[in-house]
C-alpha cells in the first residue's frame, strides 16, 4: 500500500492513509470514534454524525472490532487524543471484515487463558503484551547473533534430520526416511564439533532442536529452539567466559533497543546482569543446596540436582551462577574429563536462580578416549563412524555448550511458562496450530 501512513507516523496539518485492525468503537451520541490500530500503536478517527454523509458513519460506526480497515482523512491535533492527534476521514473502507464473536479479546479487557490464546495465536499477538514479548525475542537473537559475530564466530547451519541420536536413549522421535528410520536431531552437538575440525575453527547456530521427553511441565518442550556455540582452542573456562558475553549481550540488547515493549510488560527498571557471574563447583553447589534444608533427603557426590534444588541454590545465590566440575558419570560421553582427575568432568551449566539456561564443557578431543566413552554409556560408535573417524585426523582441543532460547526468553521476562515465548509450541499435548 504505497500511500499508507503508519500511525504512529501521522502528524497535523497531513493528509493521510491509515490502515490496520478497527480495535475499539466508541458512539457518544452526537460523535463517535473508531480507535484503529497497527504495528506502530493506535490512532482515533472522529465522526461527527450531523456534519458527515451518512453513508460514511455508517460504515465507520458499523464495522465489527478486528475487522481490517483503511482510512484517509485530515489529521488534526488533538490534545484529548491518546495520541495527541486525531483523524477526520474522508473515506472508511473496510478491506476485511471480522466475525463478531471473537474466541479472544485482542484489546486484553477480557482474559483468556493460555490454552485459548495458543489456539488463536493470530489473534493473541494482536495484544500489545504478546506482540511485546516476540518483539523482545527478536531482539535476543540480533544481539546473540552479533556477539557470536563480535566473538569470531561463523554461523552454520545442520541437518535436523539424522541416522543416529546426539546422546541417544528413549528422547528420540523416529521418522520414516525413504524406507530408512531416521530421527530428528537431539542437538547439533556432533555436528558443529566436526566444524571445529573443519577450516572454520569457531562456530555458532540458532536452530530447532526435538526431545521426545514426556514432561508436561511449565518449563520443557519437545521442540525449542537451541543457540549453541563451539570453537576449537578452547577450553571449558574459555566456554564459559564466551557464554557469559553472549547472555549479557542479549539482556543489553532488550536494555537498549526494547524499552516501549519492556514498558508494555511493566518492566520499566529492567537492567542488564552486571559483574562476573559466580562459578560454584559441583560439590559446593550440593553443599550449599543441603544447608538451605529445602530437601527432604541430603544430597550425596553422583546425584542429579532436582528442580527443589536448582531453586533453593538460585534463592541463595540470587543473580546468574555457573555450576562447573560436575562428576564424569553424569554428563555426557563427549564431555572431557579433568586431566588430574577422571571422575571430575570439565561440564558446566550456566543457571538462572530459577532453572537451567545452558550446558557446556570442553568435549573430548582424541579417539581412543572418545570412544571408550561410547562404550560406557552403553552406545555403539561404529554407529557414529561419520563423527568418531574424523577425530582421526587431526581434531583440536575445543569446547562449548547448548543455551536454550525460549528459556533466556522466559527467565529474562519472568514468565510463568515457557509457551508463553513461543509462537505455536510442540508438546506432549500440541501438534496443531
Amino acid at each position: 500500500m504505497e500511500d499508507r501512513t503508519y500511525t504512529a507516523d501521522a502528524e497535523p496539518g497531513q493528509t493521510a492513509t491509515v490502515a490496520g485492525w478497527a480495535h475499539e468503537i466508541r458512539d457518544l451520541g452526537g460523535i463517535a470514534f473508531l480507535i484503529v490500530r497497527d504495528t506502530t500503536g493506535k490512532i482515533q478517527v472522529k465522526f461527527e454524525k450531523d456534519e458527515m454523509d451518512d453513508d460514511l458513519v455508517e460504515t465507520g460506526m458499523g464495522v465489527n472490532r478486528e475487522s481490517v480497515v483503511k482510512v484517509t482523512g485530515d489529521v488534526e491535533e488533538e490534545e484529548r487524543a491518546p495520541t495527541g492527534v486525531e483523524i477526520v476521514p474522508e473515506s472508511v473502507e473496510v478491506v476485511a471484515d471480522a466475525d463478531p464473536e471473537l474466541p479472544l479479546d485482542p484489546s486484553g479487557k477480557v482474559d483468556a487463558d493460555l490454552s485459548t490464546r495458543l489456539d488463536n495465536r493470530t489473534l493473541d499477538l494482536r495484544k500489545e503484551e504478546t506482540k511485546a514479548i516476540f518483539e523482545i525475542r527478536a531482539e535476543v537473537l540480533r544481539s546473540v547473533r552479533e556477539a557470536f559475530r563480535d566473538l569470531g564466530s561463523t554461523e552454520i547451519n545442520t541437518p535436523k534430520i539424522v541416522a543416529t541420536g546426539t546422546e541417544g536413549g528413549t528422547e528420540l522421535f523416529p521418522i520414516t526416511y525413504f524406507g530408512q528410520e531416521a530421527f530428528m536431531n537431539q542437538s547439533p552437538q556432533l555436528f558443529k564439533q566436526l566444524m571445529v575440525g573443519s577450516g572454520l575453527e569457531r562456530v555458532f547456530e540458532i536452530g530447532p532442536i526435538f526431545r521426545a521427553e514426556e514432561h508436561n511441565t511449565p518449563r520443557h518442550l519437545n521442540e525449542a529452539t537451541s543457540i549453541d556455540f563451539e570453537s576449537a582452542f578452547f577450553d571449558h573456562e574459555d566456554a564459559m567466559d564466551a557464554c557469559e558475553t553472549v547472555v549479557k549481550a542479549a539482556y543489553e540488547g532488550v536494555a537498549e533497543n526494547c524499552r516501549d515493549e519492556l514498558e508494555a510488560l511493566g518492566y520499566e527498571d529492567f537492567e542488564a546482569p552486571e559483574g562476573d557471574f559466580p562459578r560454584l563447583t559441583y560439590e559446593e553447589a550440593i553443599e550449599r543446596i543441603n544447608a538451605t534444608g529445602e530437601l527432604d533427603e541430603q544430597l550425596v557426590w553422583g546425584d542429579d540436582l532436582p528442580t527443589e534444588g536448582e531453586k533453593a541454590l538460585g534463592d541463595d545465590v540470587g543473580s546468574h551462577y555457573f555450576i562447573t566440575d560436575w562428576p564424569s558419570e553424569i554428563k555426557p560421553f563427549y564431555i572431557k574429563d579433568h586431566d588430574d582427575d577422571e571422575q571430575l568432568s570439565t561440564g558446566f551449566d550456566l543457571m538462572h536462580p530459577n532453572m537451567e539456561l545452558v550446558s557446556g564443557g570442553q568435549r573430548e578431543h582424541r579417539y581412543d578416549h572418545l570412544v571408550e566413552g561410547f562404550e560406557q554409556q552403553g552406545l555403539d560408535p561404529d554407529a557414529f563412524e561419520y563423527y568418531t573417524k574424523m577425530f582421526k585426523y587431526g581434531m583440536p582441543p575445543h569446547a562449548g555448550w547448548g543455551l536454550g532460547g525460549e528459556r533466556l526468553v522466559m527467565t529474562m521476562l519472568g514468565l510463568e511458562n515457557i509457551r508463553e515465548a513461543v509462537l505455536f509450541p510442540r508438546d506432549r499435548q500440541r501438534l496443531s496450530p
